[in-house]
């Protein structure tokens, strides 16, 4: 599909990933004619920022896009990165999406005005769906380190590597599952951690994903928490699916030679410093995991279900001490696997808070016409992910056929304009 130069479309989706995709499949569903602007190829975060052995944390059976539920071989395994990109473009192709690949919009402007790499459009309405994770978050002190240094969204391979120890900061899913690759390959890694959480991957004979699913949890909306604005922003559990899924256990990891720090705070060309929270930040992760498992224990009791017991988890190991310094002889990279953060600075419309977030409500910001989708806890813990974001889809195109029809969504309230 070709875009032409200064056409109008009633509705542009920004972003083919598979919140967009999901999107279009629900306008298509109502009617609603669409196209979907993606600045790569469909599925291109997944091509491009995640390592070779990358495989997702939740089992297969929630990649449960809109009308294209996960019909494999094995529901309670886990994907690999290139079946993950399949899935998208086999979901693209069986439902004819009207993508135009390799376009990225570089600007919105108020009135639905669409500069873009392939010329200006206009819309009546617009959906942006270009995700949490835009520009990678590397703290200034990098800049004094003489190692060379590269972003989790860079690491594919161990072998991309120089020789020497890797330094891996951040233990949140992606530093984590990095530092047990390199470990695993032989390579002499030192981990700075921080406070992520953690969760045990089976618990009383199922996957916890499971239990927590039947229990509820991804279907609780983000109005329901007390906290909201500190959901939003909370790390994801550690946790892996590879090898058929297990735990990521950082203390384990130590017995076999992993070096733990706590939080790093500061370097200069020589040495890298930490924070003395290292055994604050693994007791944190433990207490997190086995406070998911209560509230299992409690779901178990309650329903009456006959499920196999299970001995908790005890610690392996402890450190006596927490290191402070890290001299940086003898390292041959360092790898920041500190997050995203995201770029609207191409969205030129009014929707945004103090601290640059969209304001909206499940999506529908106080722009009449003027939706976001796949944002983390958009709505749910599912939101964005495979297996929720088919219900923000619902809720946005919905919301979409009612302004076509002049009811006026701002901020959770409607109108109906005569």
């Amino acid at each position: 599909m070709q875009l032409t130069d200064g056409a109008h479309h009633p509705v542009v989706v920004i972003g083919g990933g598979q919140a967009g995709l999901a999107t279009s499949w629900q306008l298509s569903r109502h009617g609603v004619d669409h196209v979907v602007l993606e600045a790569d190829r469909v599925g291109a975060e997944w091509r491009n920022r995640r390592w070779d052995s990358f495989c997702l944390v939740t089992p297969n059976w929630q990649c449960r896009l809109p009308g294209f539920p996960y019909d494999g071989a094995d529901p309670d395994g886990f994907m690999v990165r290139d079946e993950i990109v399949d899935y998208l473009e086999n979901y693209r192709q069986a439902f004819d999406v009207p993508i135009v690949e390799g376009v990225r919009a570089t600007r919105l402007d108020a009135g639905f005005r669409i500069v873009t790499t392939a010329g200006t459009i206009t819309a009546g309405q617009v959906v942006v769906a270009t995700g949490p994770y835009q520009l990678p978050k590397i703290p200034r002190l990098a800049e004094r380190l003489p190692v060379e240094q590269l972003h989790s969204s860079q690491y594919k391979r161990p072998e991309q590597l120089p020789d020497g120890d890797v330094v891996v900061v951040g233990t949140g899913q992606s530093g984590c599952q990095i530092a047990e690759d390199l470990h695993l390959a032989g390579r002499t890694v030192h981990l700075a951690t921080g406070s992520a959480p953690r969760v045990a991957r089976f618990y009383r004979g199922l996957d916890v994903v499971t239990w927590l699913d039947r229990m509820g949890y991804y279907r609780k909306g983000i109005e329901e928490f007390d906290d909201a604005d500190a959901v939003r922003l909370r790390a994801n559990h550690y946790v892996t699916g590879r090898d058929g899924g297990r735990d990521i256990d950082l203390r384990k990891f130590a017995l076999e030679g992993m070096r733990l720090y706590g939080r790093l705070i500061d370097a200069d060309r020589d040495t890298l410093r930490f924070a003395d929270d290292l055994k604050r930040n693994l007791d944190h992760a433990d207490a997190v995991s086995e406070g998911i498992k209560d509230s299992i224990d409690a779901y178990i009791a309650a329903e009456r279900i006959d499920a196999p017991e299970e001995a908790r988890y005890k610690p392996v190991w402890h450190p006596d001490t927490a290191p402070e310094t890290l001299s940086l002889q003898g390292i041959g990279a360092v790898i920041w696997s500190t997050g995203f953060r995201r770029d609207d600075s191409w969205i030129r419309v009014p929707v945004f808070d103090g601290q640059g977030y969209p304001t909206h409500r499940r999506g529908v910001t106080n722009v009449p016409g003027l939706y976001f989708i796949g944002l983390p806890w958009q709505h749910t813990w599912g939101s964005g992910r495979f297996g929720g974001v088919a219900d923000d889809a619902q809720y946005v195109a919905e919301r979409i056929v009612e302004q076509r029809a002049g009811v006026h969504w701002i901020a959770g309230l409607h109108r109906t304009v005569a």
